[in-house]
């Protein structure tokens, strides 16, 4: 590998292909598929999808990493932040997004792609920890706006745990993939508004959340709890996704 991996850019390379077959399972790999991966760096990834699918967007933020994805077939390489590329003006459309996301813009990538209503899959190496968010039930530690606005849009399909071997440099971590499709459209943005607040003051009650966010005076939260069978002390790790939904509702 000749090119180090840059710890600020949350880099940990793919080295070993042997999970890349159970990335191909997870991810339910189609001839027609068109497949969106973020971070693609050495193209070990990207090589594997490119023989496997009908065409591959792969966007990639470190210049120095051009020779190792130039020239892959039926692939397009798109140099720059993810976060900042239109990923809805892609042609052709991609529909599935597969990658191993770099650690530092994993979750916002995740959460800015469930808006996208063309992707309808998704199978994704992150931290586990990360992995372990997307999924958690109300009322544990792990649970968060993450939790709610991926399960408003998806359900799971598949969990991998994944050894730190496979990478280098070997992270200090442990990873996961998970896989999950589309059910319904991304959260409307009140919906994601008022789930970012109340998560925003974990420790605080939803209705203090809220007001500290100035999304809501506490006296209407109180109210609009109340409306949806909640009492004014919950917290917002207490309500299940679709309550977030109602919720908005009864502020509107």
């Amino acid at each position: 590998m000749s090119v180090a991996p840059r710890k600020a850019l949350g880099q940990h390379f793919l080295v070993d292909e042997n999970i890349l077959r159970v990335i191909e399972r997870l991810a339910e790999l189609q001839p027609d598929d068109i497949v969106l991966e973020i971070g693609p760096g050495l193209g070990v990834l990207t090589r594997f999808l490119a023989a496997r699918v009908a065409h591959v967007h792969a966007v990639e933020i470190d210049r120095r990493l051009e020779a190792s994805l130039t020239g892959v077939e039926r692939t397009t390489i798109h140099w720059g932040d993810a976060l900042h590329l239109d990923i809805g003006a892609l042609e052709p459309r991609p529909d599935k997004l597969v990658a191993n996301l770099p650690y530092n813009v994993a979750t916002p990538i995740v959460v800015e792609s469930l808006a996208l209503d063309q992707l309808r899959s998704w199978c994704v190496m992150v931290q586990r920890e990360v992995a372990d968010r997307f999924f958690a039930v109300p009322s544990t530690k792990a649970y968060g706006a993450v939790s709610v606005l991926v399960q408003l849009a998806t359900e799971r399909t598949g969990f991998h745990p994944v050894s730190r071997e496979v990478f280098r440099p070997r992270p200090n971590v442990d990873s996961a993939l998970v896989a999950f499709r589309r059910i319904a459209p991304g959260a409307p943005a009140e919906v994601k508004r008022i789930v970012e607040a109340g998560f925003g003051h974990r420790r605080k009650t939803l209705a203090n959340a809220l007001a500290l966010a100035g999304v809501a005076s506490r006296e209407s939260a109180v109210a609009a709890l109340a409306s949806i069978g909640r009492e004014a002390g919950v917290r917002a790790e207490a309500l299940a996704p679709p309550e977030f939904v109602a919720l908005t509702g009864a502020l509107a």
